[in-house]
């Protein structure tokens, strides 16, 4: 089950079946596709995803597959990948607030969204050791880029995880946070994102974006600052940052 909640401009999607660990069927993907579309359709400026009960995702929920029927490709790359294209193109800053397990796809659903928070037990890694299958949904290309070789292959092999805690201090995510304190800091964190200047945001995650998919050198990136800096000077919210600064007071931006 997926759940969507939206207040103050500030939608929150949850993956609400605890009892698998918030494991996703084929139906969940497509229902978590139709609340990211109506979180966009509605307006949002910010966008939390978040886990029900004591784990964020186990991955692709697997009871009733069976091996010698199953089409993995199909399942990961028409149901799979077109929801996490979705969810990294939401057109505004999306967060994840992290708790317990989080593998497989739940991994991927962290890999597609801008900023994650962690709770400092939360559990990451490749649990596809037992299952004789390979790590998906992104997950190579996240421990390659953020681990080194080494590292990567040394937790898919050994099928170990590492904690939230640990996972920040490797580089893997944003901020680990006492468990208790998760929900309640992201969410403030995601708040103050959607009182902020989101077209500026956006625009940031596209250079970054830019950095991770085209491997664009440093002074390449910083021509496509110069030019976005540019198309910043005629926004609403370049005004009004401007504006507050010189009037010394706080800025009101629109997202636009």
């Amino acid at each position: 089950m997926i759940d969507l909640h939206i207040e103050n401009n500030t939608a929150e999607i949850v993956l609400n079946n605890p009892q698998a660990r918030n494991a996703l069927a084929e139906a969940d993907l497509k229902d978590l596709s139709a609340a990211y579309t109506e979180a966009e359709v509605r307006g949002v400026r910010a966008l939390i995803l978040r886990g029900e009960g004591k784990g964020f995702c186990a991955g692709r929920n697997i009871r009733g597959v069976v091996p010698a029927e199953d089409d993995a490709t199909d399942y990961l790359a028409n149901k799979v990948t077109p929801v996490l294209k979705q969810m990294s193109n939401f057109p505004a800053p999306t967060f994840a607030a992290v708790q317990g397990a989080c593998l497989g796809v739940g991994l991927g659903l962290v890999i597609a969204t801008d900023i994650v928070y962690v709770a400092e037990d939360a559990r990451f890694g490749s649990p596809f050791a037992n299952l004789g299958a390979t790590l998906d949904s992104g997950g190579h290309a996240l421990f390659f880029e953020r681990l080194g070789a080494h590292r990567a292959m040394d937790l898919i092999v050994t099928g170990d995880l590492i904690s939230g805690a640990e996972a920040v201090q490797a580089g893997l995510f944003s901020r680990a946070i006492p468990a208790d304190q998760l929900l309640e800091v992201t969410r403030e964190a995601a708040h103050k994102a959607a009182t902020g200047a989101t077209r500026a945001f956006l625009t940031s995650r596209a250079l970054i974006q830019d950095l991770r998919d085209q491997r664009v050198g440093l002074w390449e990136s910083v021509e496509k600052e110069n030019i976005a800096q540019g198309e910043m000077c005629s926004s609403a919210d370049y005004a009004e940052g401007f504006a507050a600064f010189n009037e010394k007071r706080p800025p009101v931006f629109a997202g636009r």
